[in-house]
């Protein structure tokens, strides 16, 4: 794989201004919002409108799915690209996660209304990531926003213990 990237690299779906290392919220809804509001300066929708497609999907069901990781997403109108944004909360708040833990790691992902196949994709690739305990381990260690989005850019947590 000397050309092609790693599975396990995200900077396809993540620039290095979508990672936040220490957002404070009280809730899921406020989470909502402030993650809107960062998305919105990414790709230009209104945060209303990327509010409510959260909303929206997590009336369907959680997308906390266990150990604090929650992978919230939603299709937004004139996206051209599946798009990433990470947030390690300052303390964890309740998400009703699968094992009802708290939530303190959100990556959020936006797609493009008709982005069938790669939305799967992307939240597949996430999901898998975030599985990694020795990656998510790293993930609640790292000091910084940069440091953090290191760590989604390489695929090296792989070959770590």
């Amino acid at each position: 794989m000397s050309d092609s990237k790693s599975m396990d690299d995200l900077s396809d779906l993540l620039s290095p201004q979508a990672v936040q290392a220490a957002l404070v919220v009280p809730n899921k809804k406020s989470l909502f919002q402030q993650l809107a509001v960062s998305a919105s300066k990414l790709i230009g929708a209104e945060p209303r409108v990327i509010t409510e497609r959260l909303v929206e999907r997590e009336r369907l069901g959680s997308t906390g799915f266990g150990g604090g990781i929650a992978i919230p997403h939603g299709k937004i109108e004139g996206l051209d690209r599946v798009v990433g944004l990470f947030a390690r909360l300052g303390s964890p708040i309740d998400f009703a996660a699968i094992d009802d833990l708290p939530v303190d790691l959100v990556f959020l992902l936006l797609s493009p209304v008709d982005a069938g196949v790669e939305h799967l994709k992307a939240l597949a690739r996430v999901s898998r990531r975030m599985r990694d305990k020795g990656f998510v381990a790293k993930l609640r260690g790292a000091g910084s926003d940069d440091a953090l989005y290191a760590l989604f850019a390489t695929g090296e947590a792989r070959h770590a213990a």
